[in-house]
């Protein structure tokens, strides 16, 4: 992994939000009752966890989100700011509040129910007020917890400038032709490939689009198609012990090694070490390493 002079830029446009970890002895089942032993919270949402990750790498990062008018907003943009990310286009509505998450977990399983409440109300109006950052980006990062308008339109927006597009397909959706057209990279969820893709065989979604899709599952593994043959990447080194964030994380480190100009195949070993990091930590954000780590 080479690390070139100049700085890179990224434009994030997504969710953020605050995530409340239940930790339990068991999941619950349908209409069960549990106890929970622990109970913490910690700043998420893919939008915010990419945004904070690049920042992290040495990238200069902008980010364009939406939160509430109360406590929890004025949290997430103080934890930004601290993290040095440009909060200068996360809007404020008073339609809704803050996103929020709650997590119940137990063993390395979990159940994950997303309130976005202030996350639905970005629009592609507020993407549009941060016009001038795409002129001088080097890569727009997205995920699916905003509305697909939104996505859309910043694809769009990206390709009008000649701008670098990656996407991590999560929670998964059915992608339309124009974003799997459109976008550099993008990763998925191994459990999920049938929700974006159909129902293609892995190996031929892999082919159809080689260096551009990247699979992954909750050990740290990504496959991808390089042109000529199938490769896994997995450091076998790797101990996952907390999953939250992982592949926010993974799409993070790929995208700032895509933008320091390395071959996709340290992009991906790069992208699996950030992620392995993180996932030593509970939390999306807290294990997140920093670029200093790597030099």
């Amino acid at each position: 992994m080479n690390f070139a002079s100049e700085q890179p830029k990224i434009i994030v446009v997504g969710s953020s939000s605050i995530d409340l970890i239940l930790e339990t002895e068991k999941v619950p089942c349908q209409n069960e009752t549990v106890m929970a032993y622990n109970s913490e919270s910690f700043f998420g949402g893919k939008g915010s966890n990419q945004a904070v990750a690049a920042a992290r790498l040495g990238a200069s990062v902008y980010f364009v989100g939406c939160v509430g008018m109360d406590p929890l907003g004025q949290q997430i943009m103080r934890n930004m700011v601290n993290e040095g990310v440009n909060v200068g286009f996360v809007f404020e509505t008073d339609q809704e509040a803050t996103g929020t998450a709650y997590v119940t977990t137990s063993e390395g399983n979990s159940a994950i129910v997303v309130v976005p409440a202030a996350n639905n109300y970005l629009s592609i109006e507020h993407v549009e007020a941060a016009d001038k950052y795409f002129h001088t980006a080097d890569l727009v990062l997205l995920q699916l917890e905003v509305s697909m308008r939104v996505v859309e339109y910043t694809i769009r927006k990206a390709r009008k400038y000649n701008k670098q597009v990656g996407l991590y397909a999560s929670p998964a959706q059915h992608l339309s032709t124009e974003i799997l057209d459109n976008v550099d990279f993008i990763v998925v969820k191994s459990t999920e490939l049938h929700i974006v893709f159909g129902e293609e065989r892995r190996e031929e979604i892999l082919k159809k689009y080689f260096n551009k899709v990247f699979v992954r599952d909750d050990i740290n593994s990504t496959v991808y198609f390089d042109g000529t043959e199938m490769k896994y990447c997995r450091n076998d080194k790797d101990k996952t012990v907390y999953k939250m964030g992982m592949g926010d994380a993974f799409t993070a480190g790929f995208a700032i090694a895509l933008c320091h100009k390395n071959p996709i195949e340290d992009c991906v070993k790069f992208g699996n070490e950030v992620s392995a990091r993180v996932s030593s930590k509970k939390g999306s954000q807290t294990g997140l390493p920093r670029v200093s780590d790597f030099l």
